[in-house]
Order: C-alpha cells, then sequence, then structure tokens
C-alpha cells in the first residue's frame, strides 16, 4: 500500500468510515458496561450513595483522562506510516537506536497477547449470563464454549462478510446503551455530581476494597490499546470523531445504571436480582431483557472478533521484527491487513477454553482481567515518551505528561496486583511465556548474527565465472538461488561459498543472490538489483514493509519478468535442445539449515537460549514456506553452527 493511500486514509472522513470504525475497534472498551458496575458495587454490599458516585466518578475520569487524551488524542499521533500499534511504535523508536527499547516492545506485546486470552471469555460469560435473569441454575459454560468455537471457526473465512453485519450491530448496541442510560438518569439528575473529581478521591477511602477498587474501574478503558492497535484498518480522523459518539453512550449508560443504584439504596445487589444481578440487565423493562441480551451477547462476539484480529497483526509484526518464530499466515481475502494465523487461532481458542473451565463466571475472571492489559499500557506509555522526544517536543510539556500518566497507570498496576492470587497469574503466566519466546527467539537471532562469518564476493569472482564454464563438472542448475541475511552488497556468508565450491561443487549457468530487508515501516514493495559478475551473478535486495507477506517465488518472478523486458539477462535454458526451443530455464533455490554443532563451546547461558531455540524452530515453519517456496524447486543443506570454536588441540604424532 503506497504512503498516498495511507494519508489519504488518514485526512479523509466519512459516514461509511464512521460505521466500520464502530464496527472494528470499540468492542472491547464498548462492552465493558457489562461488568464494570456489577464489580465496583459488589453482590454482597450494601448500595450506598457515595459509593455510586464515586465509581461514576472514577469510570468518567478515567475515560477521559486515560482513553481520551492519552490514547485517542495523543498516541493516535504516534503511527508508522498510518499504522499503530505497540510494534509499530517500536519500529518508529528503534531509529534512537536504543537498544533497551525492545525490552517494554517484548513486554507490551505478549502482555496484548495474554489478554486476548481472557477478553472473549469475560465478554462473551458476562452477555449470556443475563440468561440466568430468567433460569437461575442455568449451567451457561457449554453455551460460552459453542459461541466461542463458531467465532474461532470462522476466523479462517475472513472478517469480510462478517465485518458486513458488525457495523450495524454496534451501532445498535452503542444507541442502546445510550437510550438505556437516559431513561434512567432522566429520573434521578444528582447522578451527574459524579462528575465532580471529589467523589472520585473519596471513593477509595469509603469503599469495601479501599484503594484495589481502582482494579475494577480500570476495566472500563481495557480496550483502550485496541484504539492504537487497529488504526491502520480505519484511520485516525474516523477513530478521533466516532470516539465522541461512543464516549458519550458509554458515560450515558454508566450513569444510567448509577442513578438506578442510587434509587435502591441501602440494599444488596444480590437481594434485587439473585446470585447473578447485574445492574446492566436490571436498568432493562422486564419485556426488553431477552432482546437485550441477544444484543449483548452479538456485542461481545464482535468485541472478541476485534481481539483475534488484533493478535493476527500482533504475530505477523513479531515475525517480521524477529521476535517470534515462522508460522504459517493465510490470507483470505484481498483486504488490507486481512491475515488468519491457523497456530495462532487455536492457541487462542483452547486458552479462552481453559479461562471458561478454570473461572466459575464473569465474576471470577474478572480478577485475573486488567492485569496484564496494565502492564502493556506503561510499556507504551515509555515508548510513548521516545517518540515525543523524537518529535523534539518541549521538556516542560513532556515531563509533567509522561509523569501524570506514569502515576496513573502505577497506581492501576498496584491497584490489580491484588488480583494476582484471585487469577491474575493466569495472564502474567501466559504473558511471562510469550515473553519467554520472544526473547530466546530474538537473543538466539543476535547470537547466529554474531557467529556467521561473511566473505568478499570480490575474493570469490574468478573462480565462480570459471566454475560457470567448467564442463568437467555436471550441470547442477541453470539458476542458482542463494537467500542470503549480508546486507552489504559486496559480502555474502561464508556457507554460501562453501556450499557452492566444496559442499559438492554446483555449477550454474547463473547465480542469484537474494536479501529480503524488513523495514521499520508497514506497507513498501521495492526491489534492487546489482550485477555483480557479468551474464553470471546477480544480487536481489528486497525491501518489504514489515507487514507485507515474505512471498519470494512470486517476487523473484516478477523481478525476472521485469529484467528480461529491459534486456538485462537471458533467462532461457542453456542447454541445447532447450534453447533453441526458447524453453525458460530451470531454477534451483538452496537454503542452509543450522543446527548446533557438538564443537560448540557453550556457556550455560548461550545453551539454554540455542537449545531452546532449535526447538522451537522444529516447531515452527519450514525455510522454504516461510520464504514462500515452492518445495519442488529448493534444496535444504544441513549447515553446523559452531559457537566459541575451541582452541585448536595440541597433539603429538608417535611412530
Amino acid at each position: 500500500m503506497s504512503a498516498h493511500n495511507h494519508s489519504s486514509l488518514h485526512s479523509k472522513l466519512t459516514v461509511g468510515g464512521l460505521l466500520i470504525t464502530l464496527g472494528i475497534i470499540y468492542g472491547d472498551i464498548g462492552t465493558s458496561p457489562l461488568y464494570v458496575m456489577k464489580a465496583i458495587m459488589g453482590l454482597n454490599t450494601a448500595i450506598s450513595k457515595d459509593i455510586v458516585l464515586g465509581g461514576l466518578s472514577c469510570i468518567f475520569w478515567t475515560l477521559t483522562l486515560q482513553t481520551t487524551l492519552k490514547y485517542v488524542v495523543l498516541t493516535l499521533g504516534a503511527d508508522n506510516h498510518g499504522e499503530g500499534g505497540i510494534f509499530a511504535l517500536y519500529a518508529l523508536v528503534k531509529r534512537t537506536k536504543i537498544q533497551w527499547l525492545i525490552i517494554p516492545a517484548i513486554i507490551g506485546g505478549s502482555a496484548l497477547l495474554a489478554d486476548g486470552i481472557i477478553t472473549p471469555p469475560i465478554s462473551v460469560s458476562s452477555a449470556v449470563e443475563g440468561i440466568k435473569t430468567f433460569y437461575p441454575t442455568m449451567n451457561i459454560k457449554a453455551i460460552v464454549i459453542a459461541i466461542l468455537f463458531i467465532l474461532f471457526t470462522i476466523q479462517q473465512f475472513g472478517t469480510k462478510l462478517v465485518g458486513k453485519f458488525f457495523a450495524p450491530m454496534m451501532l445498535i448496541w452503542f444507541s442502546m446503551l445510550g437510550v438505556l442510560g437516559i431513561i434512567q438518569i432522566s429520573s434521578n439528575l444528582a447522578v451527574f455530581n459524579a462528575l465532580n473529581p471529589y467523589y472520585a478521591y473519596n471513593l477509595l477511602k469509603i469503599h469495601p476494597d479501599g484503594f484495589y477498587v481502582l482494579g475494577f474501574v480500570f476495566l472500563c478503558t481495557t480496550g483502550a490499546e485496541a484504539l492504537y492497535s487497529d488504526m491502520g484498518h480505519c484511520g485516525r480522523k474516523n477513530i478521533r470523531i466516532s470516539w465522541i459518539f461512543v464516549k458519550t453512550t458509554l458515560v450515558l449508560n454508566y450513569f444510567g445504571q448509577g442513578a438506578w443504584l442510587m434509587m435502591h439504596e441501602g440494599v444488596t445487589l444480590s437481594s434485587l436480582g439473585g446470585e447473578n444481578a447485574n445492574p446492566f440487565y436490571l436498568i432493562m423493562e422486564k419485556w426488553f431483557q431477552p432482546v437485550g441480551i441477544i444484543i449483548a451477547t452479538l456485542a461481545a462476539v464482535i468485541a472478541s472478533q476485534a481481539l483475534i484480529s488484533g493478535s493476527f497483526t500482533l504475530i505477523n509484526e513479531a515475525m517480521r521484527l524477529n521476535f517470534w518464530p515462522k508460522v504459517k499466515i493465510k490470507y483470505p481475502s484481498d483486504l488490507k491487513g486481512q491475515l488468519y494465523i491457523p497456530s495462532i487461532n487455536w492457541l487462542l481458542f483452547f486458552g479462552c477454553v481453559g479461562v471458561v473451565w478454570h473461572f466459575t463466571d464473569s465474576g471470577e475472571m474478572e480478577h485475573a482481567y486488567g492485569l496484564a492489559i496494565i502492564l502493556c499500557m506503561i510499556m507504551t506509555t515509555i515508548l510513548l515518551n521516545f517518540y515525543l522526544i523524537m518529535k523534539r517536543l518541549k521538556w516542560y510539556f513532556l515531563i509533567p505528561l509522561i509523569s501524570i500518566y506514569l502515576a496513573i497507570e502505577l497506581s492501576f498496576l498496584a491497584a490489580n496486583i491484588k488480583k494476582f492470587a484471585d487469577g491474575g497469574y493466569v495472564t502474567l503466566f501466559i504473558a511471562g511465556l510469550l515473553v519467554g519466546i520472544m526473547t530466546t527467539w530474538f537473543l538466539a537471532k543476535q547470537i547466529s548474527k554474531n557467529y556467521t562469518k561473511v566473505v568478499k564476493i570480490d575474493d570469490y569472482k574468478k573462480v565462480l565465472a570459471e566454475l560457470s564454464l567448467d564442463l568437467s563438472i555436471p550441470k547442477y542448475a541453470t539458476h542458482l538461488v542463494y537467500m542470503t541475511n549480508s546486507n552489504r552488497v559486496d559480502e555474502i556468508e561464508e556457507k554460501v561459498m562453501y556450499s557452492i565450491l566444496q559442499k559438492r561443487p554446483k555449477r550454474a549457468d547463473l547465480y542469484w543472490f537474494v536479501h529480503v530487508n524488513i523495514l521499520n515501516e508497514p506497507y513498501k514493495r521495492e526491489y534492487k538489483v546489482t550485477e555483480i559478475i557479468q551474464d553470471d551473478l546477480y544480487r536481489i535486495d528486497f525491501n518489504l514493509g514489515f507487514r507485507e507477506p515474505t512471498k519470494i517465488n512470486l517476487m523473484f518472478k516478477e523481478v525476472l519478468k521485469d529484467m528480461v523486458s529491459k534486456g538485462e539477462v537471458d533467462i532461457t535454458s542453456r542447454y541445447e535442445s532447450l534453447s533453441k526451443n526458447h524453453i525458460i530455464g530451470d531454477f534451483k533455490f538452496v537454503l542452509s539449515e543450522k543446527f548446533l554443532s557438538n564443537d560448540s563451546d557453550l556457556s550455560f547461558y548461550e545453551k539454554i537460549v540455542m537449545n531452546t531455540y532449535f526447538v522451537l524452530k522444529k516447531l515452527s515453519l519450514s525455510e522454504e514456506k516461510g520464504f514462500g517456496l515452492d518445495s519442488s524447486s529448493v534444496k535444504i543443506e544441513q549447515f553446523p553452527m559452531v559457537l566459541h570454536a575451541p582452541e585448536i588441540i595440541d597433539m603429538k604424532r608417535i611412530d
């Protein structure tokens, strides 16, 4: 996608764009009214006016400071050629050459993925639990798992068809939130006292859970990170304008629940609606409750969909940035950013099923929810700080701004810590596992790079030219293609030369070195051709954005077609009978598969990293599939990787 298309996407403001934005990115934050007030009030605590107003005040100011100011106003400004998300932000600040910034990027990305495992179960469970209003003893686990199974099964077909249904459905959902809120507020305008931040401060003193109530309040902003991650799908202007409508309906609904609760002061929620009492459903008229449950369930499914799509995008970026093993990616439609990763899809599904079985209901899930996402938000703030420094924001704006947000987010983190023992350990364990995989993969790639020997191509030009004409060696292929990691055009890995000259000499009419360079921007497809030996050796450098699919087979063919049309190369077969009939020559790709040599003398740390790396490598996609090559034209060569080669052994000959 061109830079021009991105700029037009971000400057365009259309009714269609606003509708699509509603359907794609507000699912998570939009379904928060299903459980936030219920979590703050508790089932068995007597409803008090001060707790209600305090909870509403906290929600309003969290949505204003955290979601609106930090994400909608500030963070959306940090776009990487129209794309958002923590890895897109990292790719931007990577230019500062500050090495340790990789730490917040990996922690933030892992935390966001871990949260993707608990968002679908809590959203769907909260919605489906409305059925218990009519059937209190009904076990809804099977219904929740069935809905999740259908949701994850349809991912392989892409969200193009479902997307057409998403936008109008979310418009109905938010309109319903606003109308339900207005009906309740109209009978109790005193609820607007909650706009006074004093009540938020007062809540921390009077709530039975004290300071830790912030852990429940935080649930109202958990979807804020998704606004940033999905910026590329909708455009900044569409998000900023649609957020005005979304925030208004959310605030109206929260305040409507508050108005209803204040009219029932002195009693408990459980006495009003049993063990599954939820003010979200209790503010509805009895006749409307079944309709409300259906709409809420559909909205919850859409909320889950947004997070699943976001997880695919995140893993795709992690692979391109060398944080994640290569996995199979499918492109179900031509829509920009539309991709499907089967392994991640089913890992998320089984993770979600595990969460549903582990926790009895959404009330229990609330304890696990939020701890991972606040870590992600803190990491985004750290990276945003360096982005604003890059943009030369004056220090007297920068220091107070970042300090305020770190103070807010660290307070939320401290409040959420209490959730660790109640279930927060689930998401933190998953996030820790993901951090381990990303760190291991990145470090192993670095170690491997440090021990890869490169040689000057100039030293081998003569022998390659002669080898190409040496009829005493049987021809290996007309075109012999090697993938190279060497960034310099005049250098090549020593193992490539070893493969051509020593590991069975490989005579070919033309040699090709192909290098793929992943850029810090999301969408770009460029290539450069360098002729190293005339009619003998060429190098092609592909410059691809970090969201572009790596389909080397197709790209290589396009480059050859272009070179042939310009008369730069003759790819006709050099075999006489085939040449006469203008048959295109055969192509052979040679890939080297490394294995850890027994001659390596590794430290304890390197042993752990490299052994884990090779286990992950066995589970990941093969090199030829990762590069999109046709396996029939690929030769895989095993190549020993020697780290810290031992010193020369001093041996004595005896007669």
